[in-house]
């Protein structure tokens, strides 16, 4: 076939290349240009992984050599995800501007503790759901105006005192400059419902006052049929005798 006399060829030029061959010859000259002018040793999103082969982190794109890489970058998926990279840390750069203050030296507070706070520990049964709680109440009187005291439940295997048991855990209370105490109570469900627990600080009297109560255990079906036979601890409503 005569590819030297048809439309827009050139005498001795051949034929016309197809879509496909003017991709690969495209691509072929952007891969020539990016050798000659990028560092590949520069780029960010340059990476070789174990096999020999190349990786684009921004892309998540896999390449056997740096040329298909190079020609990789001067692609359209590439700038597009480049110029949305741009305009995503353009966007958080303003809001953190606007969030950003003077740095200020942290200063380390130098405490000097003053021993145990007082306390008080009182047991309670609801006479309504049966429910077994607890009444802390910690007294604070060197504390500041400032200073309201904290609390917070702790696993035992979080504390390095004594062998965990996980049939326990532990309530701790802190506020400067007493020490942190602890109370080792049982590792129940706590009803979180509003009059259930609840927390208060009296400014006046400075005193910490928290209350809970325990969530009472489910029973099976094979439990509440021998309930009539069993003795329920009145000091203690989960161990049974």
């Amino acid at each position: 076939m005569d590819f030297q006399n048809r439309a827009g060829s050139k005498p001795g030029a051949g034929a016309l290349m197809s879509h496909s061959e003017s991709n690969v010859a495209r691509r072929e000259r952007l891969r020539k240009l990016a050798l000659e002018t990028i560092d590949i040793e520069k780029d960010p999103y340059f990476m070789r992984n174990h096999l020999g082969s190349y990786e684009c982190k921004l892309c998540l794109t896999l390449h056997t050599n740096e040329g298909s890489y190079l020609a990789h970058t001067q692609g359209k998926k590439h700038q597009t995800n480049l110029a949305r990279r741009a305009a995503r840390e353009a966007k958080e750069s303003e809001g953190s501007v606007s969030a950003l203050k003077p740095a200020m030296p942290k200063v380390k507070k130098n405490i000097v503790k003053i021993g145990r706070p007082g306390y008080k520990v009182v047991k309670m049964r609801d006479p309504q759901s049966k429910q077994f709680g607890l009444l802390f109440e910690i007294t604070y009187p060197e504390v500041t105006m400032d200073t309201k005291p904290r609390h917070r439940f702790m696993s035992a295997y979080e504390q390095h005192v004594e062998p965990p048991n996980s049939q326990y855990q532990y309530l701790l209370f802190a506020a400067e400059p007493y020490e942190t105490i602890a109370f080792k109570i049982q590792s129940r469900e706590v009803d979180m419902r509003p009059g259930k627990f609840w927390t208060h600080w009296d400014q006046d009297m400075r005193k910490f006052t928290l209350q809970l109560f325990f969530r009472n255990p489910t029973r099976s079906y094979a439990e509440t049929t021998t309930s009539s036979t069993t003795q329920i601890n009145p000091l203690n409503p989960y161990i049974v005798t």
